[in-house]
């Protein structure tokens, strides 16, 4: 591991917070780092509730399976098409939200703050209760929420680093191919199957091939 990227791999989930407070000036650089990530064609379709009430956060601990942590602040990353630079925010908001969401997750492991991202979209009961309780317009989407606080738990440092995911090149040798993959080249597909995996076939409108 090496120094400059020891707060990637310091990155933990952490789930035990103190009671101590998050100061402001590390609520302002997290959001900063937060709109530093990097977004389709420069959309930026993201805003952030940012909740430090006791009382609302223990709601939003309350409405959610996995979400009864107690931390010290919480920061809803949310899709917007009310802010979106362009059209490109209905098909890459969940990428571009999810980036902004783990530079926050580093930028508080660099802050020695601990974090823990908890999910919300699309799960739709997590969706409509998170946007009831912060009251979000409609326009505004749930992605997830960070949960955030001083750490009350302490996890070593770690890659997860697995050589046997990693190819070069390509996938694999074509000798190795498998049976849905020689049916795909040949443009077929077994019966009742379609040739291509769902959610792969989205074609983009016009507009954005324009762009």
């Amino acid at each position: 591991m090496t120094e400059p990227l020891d707060f990637i791999y310091r990155r933990r989930s952490i789930r035990k917070f103190s009671d101590q407070p998050v100061s402001q000036a590390d609520l302002d650089q997290l959001l900063k780092a937060a709109m530093a990530a990097p977004t389709a064609m420069n959309a930026r379709p993201w805003e952030f509730v940012v909740v430090t009430d006791p009382e609302v956060i223990r709601k939003i601990g309350n409405s959610l399976i996995f979400g009864n942590h107690h931390p010290a602040a919480v920061i809803a990353v949310c899709g917007s098409t009310g802010v979106a630079k362009n059209l490109a925010t209905g098909y890459f908001w969940v990428q571009d939200c999810s980036a902004a969401m783990q530079n926050i997750l580093l930028a508080a492991t660099a802050l020695n703050l601990g974090s823990v991202w908890v999910g919300v979209y699309p799960i739709r009961s997590f969706v409509r209760s998170i946007s009831h309780i912060l009251n979000l317009p409609k326009r505004v989407t749930p992605l997830g929420l960070v949960y955030l606080g001083h750490p009350a738990e302490q996890k070593p440092a770690r890659s997860q680093y697995d050589e046997k995911r990693v190819h070069w090149q390509i996938y694999e040798q074509p000798q190795k191919r498998s049976i849905w993959q020689l049916f795909h080249r040949e443009g077929m597909a077994p019966d009742g199957e379609e040739s291509t995996p769902a959610g792969l076939d989205v074609e983009l409108p016009e507009e954005i091939k324009e762009l």
